[in-house]
């Protein structure tokens, strides 16, 4: 656990939100340092912070006992140099024992990912969030997505909540974000943190900044981070030709292939790690690897980005 507030130590983005894979060996288990060599290497390119077991991690794949493990070693490898951010999710009452093993292992933070398969109301939701929020010392983050679509109301409220300290949007629907924006400003004056949580972030950061959301995750982070990286700074430098150098050249084609199979955000991500020459094991079922043809398609890909960035330099 790191000693600054996590608030204020993501308020700034020095870098790309990082979203390790999990690793797992032949065998299908945990395979604990070469994901601690993930995380490192990670944090020694520069993330801003690790989200660790979440999406990218398979969080739905992992039993309390291996997530509580994975956490531990995020934490060891980030070695306070970053904070980390563990997942919680499923029902109330499996949340809130998830983000006690984060604690225990210690975590800086929560990202409250939706309730397991039920569409509940606003009323639901603010409950169930507000009662994970209460569980434990931990600052949370809600992740807005599938089941779990926030009124600007209840989102006002979320931020009124002792713990719950910022709000991620994997919907994607802006003019939704910009009520909600408008009306915790309003209502709620102060700090609050948003964040644009769609796959591949980097491919509308530039709508979501108009907004004023300038932190988002990348998964391309885990795979190539140079480039995660020289797009960052690009964009926060309002470098317009490298920015859109590297979204036509590379971010669109990559989510061209991306939309090839099911599970790719998480799948195509972790075949690009191995390309890379960690060994992460596979994803695990009901997950599935993507096709040998793509893997070459995004082996080719990963070049061409590298002869982007050449062309910048």
């Amino acid at each position: 656990m790191t000693s600054a507030p996590l608030a204020a130590r993501l308020s700034i983005p020095s870098g790309p939100l990082f979203f390790p894979v999990t690793a797992y060996g032949p065998d299908g288990s945990l395979a604990l340092d070469a994901y601690r060599a993930h995380v490192r290497k990670g944090v020694e390119a520069g993330a801003a912070a690790v989200f660790a077991c979440c999406g990218t991690g398979e969080f739905h794949a992992l039993t309390p006992e291996e997530f509580e493990d994975c956490v531990r070693a995020a934490v060891e490898a980030a070695d306070g140099r970053v904070p980390v951010v563990a997942g919680a999710g499923y029902g109330t009452a499996l949340a809130v024992r998830y983000a006690r093993l984060a604690e225990r292992a210690g975590a800086d933070g929560l990202l409250a990912m939706p309730p397991y398969l039920v569409v509940a109301g606003q009323e639901g939701l603010l409950r169930h969030y507000r009662e994970l929020a209460a569980a434990t010392s931990l600052p949370v983050v809600v992740y807005q997505r599938d089941n779990a679509v926030f009124t600007p109301q209840t989102v006002v409220e979320l931020a009124r909540t002792d713990g719950v300290i910022g709000f991620k949007d994997g919907l994607g629907d802006l003019d939704l974000m910009q009520r909600i924006v408008s009306a915790v400003r309003t209502e709620v004056p102060g700090d609050f943190l948003y964040f644009n949580g769609l796959p591949t972030a980097e491919q509308t950061q530039l709508a979501y900044r108009g907004i004023g959301i300038t932190l988002y995750s990348s998964a391309v982070f885990c795979f190539v981070p140079e480039i995660a990286l020289a797009f960052h700074k690009a964009l926060n430098a309002g470098d317009d030709a490298t920015v859109h150098r590297l979204l036509d050249g590379f971010y669109r084609p990559f989510v061209d292939l991306r939309a090839q199979g099911r599970g790719y955000a998480v799948s195509l991500v972790k075949a690009g790690v191995r390309l890379g020459g960690l060994d992460v094991g596979e994803v695990r079922p009901p997950l599935h690897e993507p096709a040998a043809e793509h893997v070459e398609r995004l082996a080719r890909l990963i070049d061409r980005g590298h002869a982007l960035l050449r062309e910048g330099m």
